[in-house]
């Protein structure tokens, strides 16, 4: 008997009603913008009315350096949350909303998998609220009001060659990384060279997910930097009165949304930054309602821990103030063997020797995590092949380094699967004080926050920048903007910027290709090594397998 794919168990969920579930965290109904039956923003007043109480327990979920075997963190994420509420505690999770680029691309939908899925998992993977639309919404009135204000006599001075605000859409598509636009005529205005990246790499959807409030929100949005003067004067936003229309596209979608569980345990899906070319986590005010709201909060940060964890603890947790009280790193027995130079398609046959060797890698991301001072869970996302001395050698090598692996099956068994794990995170949690720090201070200077990173954390032994790039971060800090945090934009797949360096390299250099200034969302983007702010479709996209079936259906999602 062939096994149901994720969308056939989406599909015979017993779901219940949105209004039920927010009862479940005493949300009244009334404070529910719903869509529909499954599907409901929470209104800001409510969200304003609950700031006086205590908060609860925040768990990251991170995971070791992605390969095409899979390590399974949104399915982690959801499957601890349904745990801790198995166990009998009130527990909410924090997830990115999907990007319809990865769906239609090569990774799939952001919902989950098997017994342990977000519902109802096609419109989380599709339009869902319609956020993303939004923030494209936002971001391409700004472009438009910059290529409007030079058309009708350029009262700011704009210099054409000096603007750094490109446009974005919510897909894949390598054809506009670089174009030239207002081609055809006067009536089109000034041609130049400009490009687009993709939705979640905006600097709108980074201000969307950091900003506290709608106040916050406009004050970030009018200090975007869209371009320069011939001068060099900064020239933002808000000097386009682009700020108050831009607030006003996002009023709706700044609500964070809330749906379910397979187990119908409660969700807040809001935001979704990636974590190779941003920073890679839900938006702060669905994660702060929810520490609001219940006892213990799962979230979980894109890729790596490289990528998502640290960017978590030193741009999120840093701008929020938040504290996290434990960190779960998600492995998969197939994934270190793939770390340890075993091929794709020969992970089914036992391997201790190469689980041993790829573990190198996630004792790198353990000891990284140690750094930030918060105490660490292995999660080992259990597959079928996975034989009893590979997992006990995973255990073993956790425990060498002083943390406890929990074998959990959420994929097949649900909560079930990952009540073992639950029970961990609550005693460590109870038993071990967590003294959060993020890992450099602000008042580092910029380029010394880059080699931090990547001598702390990537195990690099410098960082390569040309003159150009060493002036552009004195300019930023001369301007007052050396206080920012850094956002580093790599390749997911290695603690190098070489994507088929696996393991934990060392020695390596990181190559700094530019810098871009971030100042509405408050850090300075590093782009290292060959990463592209708008990715390209597969020789065969997942799109090419999505359909509707005669019933109306559905499929090819995954």
């Amino acid at each position: 008997m062939s096994m149901k794919t994720d969308i056939e168990i989406a599909r015979e969920a017993n779901k219940i009603h949105i209004r039920d579930v927010a009862a479940k965290l005493d949300i009244p109904e009334a404070e529910l913008r719903q869509y529909g039956h499954d599907k409901a923003k929470l209104s800001q007043d409510f969200i304003n009315s609950i700031q006086s109480k205590p908060d609860g327990k925040l768990v990251l979920v991170t995971a070791i350096s992605p390969t095409p075997a899979g390590e399974g963190k949104t399915t982690t994420s959801v499957g601890l949350n349904d745990g801790l509420n198995r166990i009998g505690k009130k527990s909410v999770v924090c997830l990115r909303e999907p990007s319809l680029g990865p769906c239609f691309g090569m990774k799939g939908g952001a919902a989950g998998g098997g017994k342990a899925q977000v519902i109802p998992m096609e419109d989380i993977n599709l339009h869902f609220t319609g956020d993303f639309h939004a923030i494209s919404a936002a971001h391409n009135l700004l472009s438009a009001l910059i290529d409007n204000h030079i058309n009708w006599g350029n009262e700011l001075g704009i210099d054409v060659r000096r603007i750094a605000w490109r446009r974005v859409v919510d897909m894949n598509d390598r054809a506009l990384r670089h174009i030239v636009a207002s081609m055809g005529g006067l009536g089109n205005g000034y041609p130049r060279e400009t490009g687009f990246d993709i939705t979640v790499a905006s600097e709108i959807m980074a201000i969307f997910c950091l900003a506290k409030d709608f106040d916050d929100l406009q004050v970030r949005l009018g200090n975007i930097i869209v371009g320069y003067t011939r001068d060099k004067a900064a020239i933002r936003a808000k000097d386009l009165n682009a700020d108050g229309a831009m607030t006003v596209l996002l009023k709706d979608a700044f609500m964070p949304n809330l749906v379910q569980t397979l187990e119908n345990n409660p969700a807040f899906i809001h935001g979704g930054p990636f974590a190779n070319i941003a920073h890679g986590c839900n938006s702060v005010i669905a994660t702060k309602t929810a520490l609001k709201l219940a006892d213990y909060v799962v979230t979980e940060a894109g890729f790596g821990a490289d990528l998502g964890a640290e960017k978590f603890f030193d741009i999120k947790c840093r701008k929020a103030g938040l504290s996290p009280e434990a960190v779960v790193i998600v492995a998969t027995v197939r994934a270190l063997k793939m770390h340890g130079g075993v091929a794709k398609d020969a992970l089914s046959t036992e391997n201790v020797d190469a689980v041993k060797k790829g573990a190198e890698n996630l004792v790198r991301h353990i000891g990284n995590v140690k750094k930030f001072g918060v105490p660490v869970v292995v999660g080992i996302n259990h597959f079928i092949a996975d034989t009893e001395a590979e997992i006990d050698a995973v255990k073993a090598i956790a425990s060498e380094q002083g943390v406890k692996a929990i074998t959990c099956k959420h994929w097949a068994l649900g909560s079930e699967g990952t009540a073992d794990l639950a029970t961990e995170v609550v005693r460590v949690i109870e038993g071990e004080n967590a003294q959060f720090a993020p890992l450099y201070p602000d008042d580092m200077p910029l380029l010394d926050k880059v080699k931090t990173i990547a001598t702390s954390l990537y195990g690099a032994s410098d960082v390569a920048a040309d003159s150009k790039v060493r002036s552009q971060l004195k300019e930023w800090e001369a301007a007052g903007f050396g206080h920012l945090p850094v956002c580093i934009a790599k390749t997911q797949y290695s603690f190098s910027t070489d994507a088929k360096l696996m393991g934990a390299p060392t020695g390596h250099v990181i190559p700094v290709r530019e810098v871009r200034l971030s100042a509405g969302a408050e850090f300075v983007v590093v782009v290292c090594g060959e990463i592209m702010t708008m990715p390209g479709l597969p020789r065969v996209p997942a799109a090419n397998h999505i359909k509707l079936d005669t019933q109306g259906q559905i499929e090819g999602l995954f």
